[in-house]
């Protein structure tokens, strides 16, 4: 008997060791790089860590492997669903590659990102998620003196010093512009989130800004919740006209719109015709059901765990990658043609 089974108490590296017949470096290797053991020796260690109850702590692995074996994914919120697709997708797919995700949210301050980023680099994350490509002055010192794995995402651009995996923003709100153009709406109300902070967004607009348009756009900021959609929809519907059209450069924030109107008695489509970008779930079973921008972000997720993991694993930047958006036509829109 084992004197930790004696005493109650789990076995530790060295009875692994011990039990199996192998030195504690091959039960280390076997923990961390289970690939690189021959399978008689790891089936016999798998089995002494079985019959031991052996439970390897992370601080313990981290010494003797010099690896942690996780990274930290920072982004605005957790109450969007579009970040709950993103998470879920990397998660899954960093767990592929034996690694852990911690999650921070910075609620769009380019400040508490930076300080986010920093705790997360002193508890040993292998490498980084950011979302957007700008980032303050603290964000970019931080990076570029750790010299840490960081990989943008939700933005794509081929010029940026890291790499970004990601869509195009501007080409996304142009898609959901043209579809409305095409079905002959000319006074088009644009409403989005906050600029300050979100490139994004920014981007988006910009795409608004220069796609050739015979009609009108005017746009209405509000915050990218249901409350701030609703709250434009009033305001929509007090105006002496209502707009052909609303383009929504956000789901969320097209669901507040869509039952602000509701509310109004204002008729979707057959008063005014509604678009969103992000194709959320929930986009597909309201009523009507919203035509969206359908963004990949499940792909991203995937992509950029591929990304990080081959950098942290063999040194190399992965390229940067651009991912398409689709157009999902529903029910919301109607041609005035």
């Amino acid at each position: 008997m084992q004197a930790s089974e004696a005493f109650g108490k789990p076995g530790n590296l060295r009875d692994v060791a011990k039990a199996a017949g192998v030195s504690v470096a091959t039960v280390s290797r076997v923990l961390n790089e289970p690939g690189l053991v021959k399978k008689d020796t790891l089936e016999k260690v798998q089995a002494a860590i079985s019959t031991l109850k052996f439970v390897p702590s992370a601080a313990a692995r981290a010494i003797n492997s010099g690896r942690t074996r996780f990274v930290g994914a920072l982004i605005p919120t957790l109450d969007n669903a579009i970040f709950a697709r993103f998470l879920a997708a990397l998660e899954r797919k960093l767990s592929e590659h034996q690694l852990s995700l911690v999650v921070a949210t910075t609620d769009s301050n380019p400040d508490t990102e930076a300080e986010k980023a920093k705790s997360l680099i002193d508890i040993g994350a292998e490498g980084l998620i950011v979302t957007g490509a700008t980032h303050c002055a603290a964000m970019h010192d931080l990076l570029e003196r750790t010299m840490i794995p960081t990989i943008i995402t939700s933005f794509y651009d081929s010029d940026n010093a890291l790499p970004t995996i990601g869509y195009d923003n501007a080409a996304a709100a142009q898609l959901a512009l043209h579809h409305l153009a095409e079905l002959g709406h000319k006074d088009i109300a644009v409403v989005h989130g906050p600029v300050r902070y979100n490139d994004r967004t920014r981007a988006r607009l910009d795409g608004l800004k220069t796609y050739v348009f015979d009609g009108k756009l005017t746009t209405f900021e509000t915050q990218i919740s249901h409350q701030g959609g609703a709250n434009v929809a009033d305001h929509i519907c007090s105006l002496p006209r209502l707009p052909d059209a609303i383009l929504c450069l956000s789901d969320v924030v097209a669901l507040g719109v869509l039952l602000g109107l509701q509310a109004s008695k204002i008729s979707v489509p057959e008063q005014v015709s509604m678009i969103g970008i992000d194709d959320l779930p929930t986009s597909a079973v309201t009523v009507p059901p919203l035509t969206s921008v359908h963004l990949p972000v499940s792909q991203m997720g995937e992509r950029a765990a591929d990304g990080l993991a081959q950098w942290i694993t063999t040194q190399q930047a992965p390229h940067s990658e651009k991912l398409h958006a689709r157009l999902i036509v529903r029910n919301s829109t109607r041609s005035l043609l």
